[in-house]
């Protein structure tokens, strides 16, 4: 028979009619995607089904070897021709009744055999006759392509084999791939699982692995290295002994990232590319494998013993991607980046690829072992990654409702432990004290205070250290020059913050009430500008707040302008220089508009003469020398509200019996001039006053055109009845400031309503003092104002509270009740309760991590703990912890050695983190301060700054494989290098460089 001498690989065929009936029933197939089916030549099936319909082995039908080479477009490269039809060039079988047909036919020679893959379309499921041919090439040498082709159905995994197998390249040897389209477009190949239609591969485009470098870059990722050295590829130091450049409020970040990378069996995990085979793509609570595959790179660079600092600008940018939280540049909290990095890490590695729905169940009874047990596998039923396996434990939680005593007990697994600090029930508060003798400085003191105290016991604890009674204390916040608040003497003490200035005042009397015989006056200091401020509108000068504020009781019936003015001017009394008698009379008998409106803006009196004035409106050469474009009538009137010291000596005799008549208002000399609006800008130069008389607000509303009818029609008739040249009559008596009354920050002038010659107010009354500069310059010292001294409590060292960790997780384990924001619903009360809450540990991870809670956030107020917390290096035990007991011998200690430290240095505003860790490899301790890298010892560890404590269990510590360096001082500028006998010193001067 003519097929026995085919090629060895033939068999004895079946009978013709069971040949076509096995390949037929074959045929009858369904496609079913993955499937193989093969191609065979249109005109040899034709034959060879004639040869088995005609029943005769002999007929010259035979149709000798499979022979597809009308299929081919050449021999050479066995392309198969374009366009080809089924049924028509070729049949389609499936691969059973193909390998039949084979071993009864063999196959011409050097033909491969044209299988074909079953790929599930978007709308049809068919066999895949052109597969997609692509380009493979490395990204070192990209001059040099092959071809392949390969299913829509194969993974990328084939692609990245057969790209290895073609060009050597090792199987150890750490790769990715990138797809490219266009010359211009690259995309990465992620997921190695994922089909060639899956990702978009077509015919044409050209696959390209990338090999990692020995220093954990990539050939195509610009190199995000800092170098000391000339030469970048000389340096050679310890793996992981490498720093993290500052990006800009990145030491959260990088001190985090120091504590992951010493952790040993993390670490390990990612250098030996475990990560690469179980990273999850499809995991809805994960970040697409990227967070993981970011984390790796920084892994690789630090680790690869050839860097001084890494840049890890990649990784924070791929963090904050995924959290928003995190986008910018703002200072952060390293345990709230920790704790989403490694939930990042698990979703991204969870071997868990579709997580079930699990019901949980309360232990109702049943013994903890069971429950626990229960817990655990429910737990890695969903969560199954390198961070379950490191960090992972699991604690018992025990929830009693106080109206029904029902007992709710839970296993909960955690990932570190948030233990709190013993807060002390009392307080250091700093403040500054004024006494009420003008002539004492003010005093500084350190006062210990309830912390859950209020104001008047602030004021009691000042009151033991000065012997004032605290009911004669006013307590304010002073801040930019302003009372930012005056305080209550029932408010909490939580509303002041640490970093508050606090002055306390002392008062002539006990409290003060609002209708009382005394008013408590906030006054300010303001200096004025040279110039009016056009600006903005008006014709106001500028002013500008300086120097400390004072609180003042002032009797009401003191609360007149010359009285007021007397009262400040005596408080003023240590820091301002009081006019000379000689300077506080001036007179002069002829001057010009200028000259008086220099003299008005220098002070102003309460007392203000009659003048005699030839004319109403001012001469040519007055009205030549006016400044600030004032209108004529304007500049008339003033310079008759303000007689200058013309006149003054000449009216000696005439003042003091004109001044009673007049009394505190002046309102005679102001009528004289037709100006009784104190509020004009043009009488008072921009300020609300006299010598110490506020303007009225509301005549500001008035209209200016109405305003300046009326006062050049009341200074034209007074004019009139001033016999000759312009003289002045009466003396000015000059001041060194005047007053106004503001709003609460300063800035605003208010008018203070006028009762029987002194002024009442509705509401607390803050006063401005306004300086000219000239007279500020002459009569304010100002380093004599800034002065203070401290008290002798000052020079008492602060006490830092010392605990112990395990005084820490003592607290963590204690019943607690839940706050109202939190309530627990029982199922049997069927409401929520305030239930207790007991927490306990059950079983703990490999690594143990430990979260220091310094920082205390309530609804008042937010303050950091600077406790220092003693733990030890060695032999953590925390068999006295755990609620599961050791049975026997086969489970594992509860021993833990100290592995890295997080560090915070400052406060809640600003600060800077550090980390201290010790090596796998060499078991040196290092001091990591971002891109900075030194030695360490082990007593330099603990400190007030501790925030964050990695513990790993005794029983997995491996023995360091090479011997620790020795600290030499000739090691690379910024970088290994020994630290400081004060070596804390060293790392506090780092926060005033740098608050992160």
């Amino acid at each position: 028979m003519a097929a026995n001498s085919s090629t060895g690989s033939s068999t004895e065929p079946p009978g013709l009619e069971t040949q076509w009936r096995e390949i037929d029933k074959l045929n009858q197939q369904q496609l079913r995607a993955g499937d193989s089916w093969y191609l065979l030549d249109k005109r040899w099936y034709d034959q060879w089904k004639e040869y088995v319909h005609a029943g005769d082995q002999n007929s010259s039908s035979y149709p000798g070897k499979i022979d597809n080479t009308e299929l081919y477009e050449d021999l050479d490269s066995y392309h198969l021709k374009e366009r080809l039809s089924e049924n028509e060039d070729f049949v389609l079988v499936p691969a059973e009744a193909w390998h039949k047909l084979l071993s009864w036919y063999d196959m011409m020679d050097d033909q491969p055999p044209l299988e074909r893959k079953v790929v599930d379309l978007p709308s049809t499921v068919k066999v895949e006759v052109y597969p997609v041919e692509i380009y493979l090439c490395l990204s070192s040498n990209m001059e040099s392509t092959v071809s392949a082709s390969f299913s829509r159905a194969d993974k990328i995994h084939a692609i990245h084999q057969k790209i290895r197998q073609d060009f050597n390249v090792s199987e150890t040897a750490e790769s990715r791939l990138w797809m490219r389209s266009t010359d211009t477009s690259s995309e990465r190949l992620r997921n190695l699982n994922m089909t060639v239609l899956d990702t978009c591969l077509s015919s044409g485009m050209t696959v390209i692995m990338e090999i990692r470098n020995a220093d954990g870059t990539w050939p195509t990722s610009r190199p995000q290295i800092m170098r000391n050295s000339a030469d970048e590829d000389s340096y050679r130091g310890p793996p992981g002994v490498c720093g993290l450049t500052n990006l800009g409020n990145t030491c959260f970040m990088n001190s985090a990232l120091q504590c992951l990378s010493n952790t040993p069996p993390l670490t390990e995990y990612f250098l030996r590319n475990s990560y690469l085979e179980e990273l999850n793509f499809t995991n809805p609570l994960g970040m697409k494998g990227e967070i993981a595959e970011a984390y790796a790179d920084v892994i690789k660079q630090m680790w690869s013993g050839r860097h001084y600092s890494v840049v890890p600008r990649v990784f924070k940018t791929k963090v904050g991607h995924f959290a928003s939280q995190f986008l910018g540049y703002q200072q952060h909290d390293s345990q709230e980046l920790l704790s989403f990095l490694l939930d990042g890490l698990h979703e991204d590695l969870n071997r868990v690829k579709k997580k079930e729905y699990i019901e949980l169940r309360d232990a109702d009874g049943r013994p903890d072992q069971e429950v626990a047990e229960e817990a655990w596998r429910n737990h890695l039923r969903r969560n199954d990654s390198v961070i379950v396996d490191t960090f992972h434990g699991l604690f018992k939680s025990t929830l009693v409702c106080p109206e029904c005593n029902k007992v709710s007990v839970t296993f909960d697994p955690f990932c570190y432990l948030s233990v709190p600090l013993p807060v002390s029930k009392e307080r250091v508060m700093e403040v500054f004290y004024v006494s009420l003798d003008p002539m004492a400085k003010p005093t500084q003191y350190r006062l210990i205070v309830p912390k859950a105290g209020r104001v008047i016991d602030l004021c009691t604890a000042l009151s033991q250290a000065t012997g004032v009674p605290p009911n004669q204390m006013a307590v304010a916040d002073v801040f930019n020059h302003r009372f930012y608040r005056i305080y209550q003497t029932d408010e909490s003490l939580s509303c002041i913050l640490d970093r508050d200035d606090i002055f306390v005042y002392q008062l002539s009397s006990g409290c003060v009430d609002k209708d009382g015989e005394e008013v408590v006056m906030a006054i300010y200091m303001r200096e004025r500008s040279h110039y009016r401020d056009y600006g903005s509108g008006s014709n106001n000068y500028g002013t500008s707040l300086f120097g400390h504020p004072l609180l003042m009781s002032v009797p009401r019936t003191q609360c007149t302008r010359e009285d007021l003015y007397q009262l400040i001017l005596k408080r003023l009394a240590r820091y301002v220089r009081p006019l000379d008698p000689s300077e506080e009379v001036e007179e002069e008998e002829e001057e010009d508009e200028e000259d008086l409106y220099k003299a008005q803006t220098n002070g102003v009196s309460d007392d203000e003469g009659e003048e005699d004035s030839e004319e109403a409106g001012p001469s040519k050469k007055e009205e030549e020398t006016q400044e600030s474009g004032h209108a004529e009538e304007q500049n008339n009137c003033q310079s008759e509200a303000s007689p200058s010291s013309d006149g003054e000596e000449r009216a000696e005799e005439e003042e003091s019996s004109s001044e009673p008549d007049r009394g505190s208002s002046t309102e005679e000399g102001q009528s004289a001039c037709g100006s009784t609006d104190t509020n004009s800008q043009d009488a008072t130069d921009g300020d609300q006053s006299t010598g110490v008389e506020p303007l009225a607000k509301e005549e500001e509303d008035e209209d200016d055109e109405e305003e300046e009818e009326e006062e050049a029609a009341s200074c034209a008739q007074a004019n009139k009845k001033l016999p000759g040249r312009r003289r002045y009559t009466e003396k000015q008596k000059k001041a060194l400031f005047t007053i106004q009354a503001v709003n609460s920050n300063g800035t605003t002038e208010r008018g203070m309503g006028e009762v029987d010659g002194g002024f009442s107010f509705s509401s607390q009354p803050y006063i401005a003092i306004d300086w000219d500069p000239d007279m500020k310059k002459k009569y304010y010292n100002e380093n004599e104002a800034e002065k203070y001294i401290k008290h002798q409590s000052m020079d008492v060292p602060h006490q830092q509270i010392t605990v112990q960790l395990q005084e820490c997780i003592d607290l963590f384990t204690t019943v607690e009740t839940l706050e109202e924001e939190n309530p627990w619903y029982c199922p049997t009360c069927k409401k929520h309760q305030l239930a207790t809450k007991k927490l306990d540990l059950w079983s703990l991870p490999e690594v143990l991590i430990i979260h220091l809670k310094r920082f205390s956030y309530t609804k008042y107020s937010r303050e950091k703990l600077d406790t220092i917390v003693e733990f030890p290096l060695r032999d953590l035990d925390f068999s006295g912890f755990l609620l599961k007991k050791t049975v026997n011998s086969t489970e594992p200690p509860c021993r833990y050695d100290l592995i890295s430290v997080s560090n915070h240095f400052g406060g809640l505003r600003d600060g800077h983190y550090t980390s201290y860790a010790q090596n796998k490899d060499n078991g040196q301790w290092y001091y990591f301060d971002d891109s900075k890298v030194t030695y360490a010892r082990e007593e330099q560890i603990v400190t007030s700054a501790v925030y964050l404590l990695f513990y790993q269990r005794q029983d997995k510590i491996r023995q360091p494989t090479v011997p620790p360096p020795v600290p030499s001082s000739s090691q690379p500028e910024n970088h290994v290098s020994s630290q400081t006998q004060d070596g804390m010193d060293g790392a506090s001067s780092c926060v005033s460089m740098e608050t992160d």
